[in-house]
């Protein structure tokens, strides 16, 4: 009796978690986590955080992992609508952190609503495709950027670029998953490329100027290209085989700005070097292979176009973070999944993790 009630929990826990997806999770969050102690050696309490944001988030991912899709959508149109008003509420009562208003506050703590829509847009498009699934034309593409443009607006303007990014490619995936026509794609980046004259006169001074010091950081090397120069020697200064763990001069001697959190590839890279590079770039590959797989297994356009936007969106996180420290492109504020300090960024990607398992575990045996 008390072995099948064991064997009942035991399933119970289990069932629903993909192996291999919470595996390559686990491997990625141990670098993370080693990272983080090393770029905060001298207030280690950060990596005691880090800790307790990883057990919060999966737990987030072992709860969403137990919801089959079906369950998943009714929350995409409350999640989104919810996330709108918060990013409404922001400019009204929104707390400013240096120069941004970001934050909402709760009297216990703060919260960044632009993190729920990484989750609520494709959740919203997902479950708008979904429903029109038998007759979709022009105008449910049209009505769907709408509904992406939106958020995407009222987050740009707090100003936070990174995140409006990372949600406006979360939303575009879904739309090019659901069937957006090439000559579409093609007129879309030509209207961008014609755009960015006038694009380029509505952004802030510090955009422009880290666009400018993208090109030449030499620039500016105690200002706007202080960064990417000190980003850059860290990563180079690595070699093929890394300095060792807690061993980092351009760590421990802060150069590296914002070390645990949006430059932690730089610290990594001095500390680890090129294999330690080969090894991360290779766990990520395997983290978006395995999301596709599931993504091509998945028995209904919802699930398909979701867990398709999920795993793309992993990819965004790394290109983008890899691609600003490595001084390719601007520096925009990504973290880097599962390895920079945060909360509210980590529980989100946990949650795109059980989303995928949830997609995984609930999907329906198709009849040959």
């Amino acid at each position: 009796m008390f072995q099948q009630l064991l064997y009942r929990l035991r399933a119970r826990l289990v069932d629903h978690i993909d192996g291999p997806l919470l595996t390559i999770a686990l491997a990625l969050m141990a670098f993370g986590l080693a990272t983080v102690y090393s770029a905060t050696y001298d207030a280690n309490n950060r990596a005691l955080s880090q800790l307790l944001n990883m057990c919060v988030g999966l737990a987030a991912m072992w709860a969403v992992a137990q919801l089959p899709p079906q369950k998943l959508m009714r929350f995409a149109v409350p999640l989104y609508a919810i996330g709108v008003v918060l990013l409404v509420l922001v400019y009204i009562v929104g707390v400013k952190v240096n120069g941004a208003r970001r934050w909402l506050p709760l009297g216990f703590t703060r919260i960044q609503p632009a993190e729920i829509l990484k989750i609520a847009m494709p959740l919203m498009l997902a479950w708008y495709f979904h429903k029109n699934e038998a007759a979709l034309r022009a105008r449910h593409y049209l009505i769907a950027c709408l509904l992406l443009l939106v958020p995407i607006a009222l987050i740009a303007r707090q100003p936070d670029l990174g995140t409006a990014i990372l949600v406006g490619a979360a939303g575009f995936y879904v739309i090019f998953f659901a069937g957006l026509p090439w000559k579409v794609i093609v007129s879309m980046i030509l209207a961008c490329a014609g755009a960015a004259p006038f694009v380029w006169t509505v952004l802030h001074d510090y955009q422009r100027k880290r666009i400018l010091t993208l090109i030449d950081p030499t620039t500016d090397p105690l200002g706007a290209g202080y960064h990417i120069i000190q980003s850059t020697i860290a990563i180079g200064s690595g070699g093929g085989f890394g300095k060792g763990w807690l061993e980092g001069t351009q760590t421990h001697l802060e150069f590296i700005p914002e070390r645990h959190t949006d430059f932690i590839f730089a610290v990594f890279s001095e500390e680890h070097g090129l294999l330690g590079n080969s090894i991360l770039v290779f766990l990520y590959l395997l983290l978006i292979a395995r999301g596709l797989m599931i993504t091509a297994n998945a028995s209904t356009l919802f699930a398909r176009v979701l867990g398709g936007s999920i795993t793309l969106t992993f990819f965004t996180y790394a290109f983008v973070n890899m691609g600003m420290v490595s001084g390719i492109l601007p520096v925009v504020g990504v973290p880097l999944p599962f390895m920079s300090y945060g909360g509210t960024a980590l529980v989100t990607l946990f949650l795109g993790l059980g989303i995928l398992m949830s997609i995984h575990s609930h999907r329906m045996l198709v009849k040959k």
